[in-house]
């Protein structure tokens, strides 16, 4: 294949395939804070988090992590200033320790960090102000969760980053060359050793948080009822999987996880319904780091159309990514995953993101059946037919009209959702 093609998949792959510990959002929050303490150089005695409605919105029902029950922007604004290791970026949160937490506590009762929801065009942003001292801090990230573009200290700039709050095409990699026959063909002809490390940290941490989520309790427990209730069979099995991440990730729990388009949920649910059928198919090694690279640059395919954050649930591209990825697995080429994609899109593309929590992990089992439906119709040759609905001529066309209608047609679903929840 085309070797900047082919390079581009792979820098992608290592650019989105991160680990973070906690929702990416709150953790966002404390990792600008820590950034704006650090550049203070003391312990702030004021603190204003200014966030888009959609940083508010993901942030407001998730527990933050180590905190054991603490949500919202001002805690995770607070423990990021107190606690955070910002060196360690998305995984800023791994040095505190239960001292930090219960300050925290004593700071958020008196009232050091007040918020306020920034005017902005720009989905993800966000922007702490502290002061302290005799001197004021800032810093700025915005259009991805660890893309700092401005830290200041006594108004001098530390950290400037030219940058434009209108969304733009993603940094880093070419998103642009991702088109369903190129995932395909650099799946089938990838030297594995290019991507193997990211891989086997996916797979690796992604199993751990599951394996935490339905053994210990975690949420609304959606991964464990599936399994009490509906049997362990691999459709089964695969839709709890990636719901009892889930279940963990948004109540705490301190495992980190390796993302997909800069989310936690969607990158166990583009990876573990895959783990799940390749144990169950006896796969081996190889044919799952093929299958995973077909499912993860699926889903980042659809989130570049979409953009991070939105109305649209990520966990509906997430999971048509595990369905072409296991659609892979059961043998299906180009065109049964074609028609895998375009099956699950024209199911479940109406599922809404009204936050980060709990019922996250349901949303994500819908989302995996909806999948696993899809791969069983395709691989008998049945498939939702151009013009039904928002289906278009050909895969591509169909995630262009679902990356508008996630895009442009939900931007008052988006604003009515934020009014909701916080009125």
């Amino acid at each position: 294949m085309d070797q900047k093609v082919y390079q581009n998949c792979v820098a992608i792959l290592k650019e989105e395939l991160v680990p973070a510990l906690g929702c990416t959002e709150p953790i966002a929050v404390a990792y600008a804070a820590a950034r704006a303490r650090q550049a203070l150089g003391c312990m702030p005695e004021k603190m204003t988090a200014e966030c888009s409605g959609n940083i508010i919105k993901n942030v407001k029902g998730v527990i933050v992590p180590t905190t054991g029950d603490l949500r919202g922007t001002r805690a995770a604004a607070i423990l990021g200033a107190v606690g955070g290791d910002p060196d360690r970026e998305l995984e800023v949160l791994t040095s505190v320790k239960p001292e930090d937490v219960d300050r925290v506590r004593v700071l958020l009762e008196q009232g050091l960090c007040e918020e306020k929801l920034l005017d902005t065009p720009a989905k993800l942003h966000i922007i702490i102000r502290m002061s302290g001292g005799g001197h004021t801090s800032m810093a700025e990230i915005i259009h991805s969760h660890a893309n700092v573009v401005r830290v200041e200290r006594d108004g001098k700039a530390l950290v400037d980053v030219p940058h434009t709050e209108e969304e733009g095409e993603e940094e880093g990699a070419d998103r642009g060359c991702l088109s369903i026959a190129n995932i395909l063909r650099f799946a089938e002809e990838a030297d594995l050793d290019d991507v193997r490390e990211v891989l086997d940290r996916q797979i690796e941490y992604n199993t751990a948080i599951s394996k935490a989520g339905l053994e210990e309790g975690y949420g609304a427990q959606v991964g464990a009822t599936l399994l009490s209730l509906y049997g362990d069979d691999v459709k089964i099995r695969a839709r709890a999987a990636a719901a009892a991440g889930s279940d963990a990730r948004m109540s705490g729990c301190e495992l980190p996880v390796v993302i997909n388009s800069g989310s936690g949920n969607q990158g166990m649910t583009v990876s573990l319904p895959v783990i799940e059928y390749a144990k169950a198919l006896g796969a081996d090694r190889e044919k799952l780091y093929r299958a995973l690279c077909v499912s993860n640059l699926t889903a980042i395919h659809q989130k570049a159309k979409i953009g991070k954050l939105s109305a649209y649930c990520g966990a509906v591209s997430a999971a048509t990514g595990a369905g072409a990825g296991i659609c892979y697995l059961c043998g299906g080429g180009e065109e049964e995953i074609e028609k895998v994609i375009v099956n699950t899109l024209g199911n479940v593309s109406g599922i809404v993101c009204d936050g980060a929590k709990p019922s996250c992990a349901a949303k994500i089992a819908s989302s995996v059946d909806a999948a696993i439906l899809a791969v069983s119709m395709a691989m008998k040759d049945r498939y939702f037919r151009p013009g039904e609905g928002i289906v278009k001529e050909g895969v591509e066309a169909t995630v262009e009209s679902v990356g508008q209608l996630a895009r442009e047609g939900m931007r008052e679903t988006d604003s009515e959702i934020l009014k909701i929840m916080v009125g």
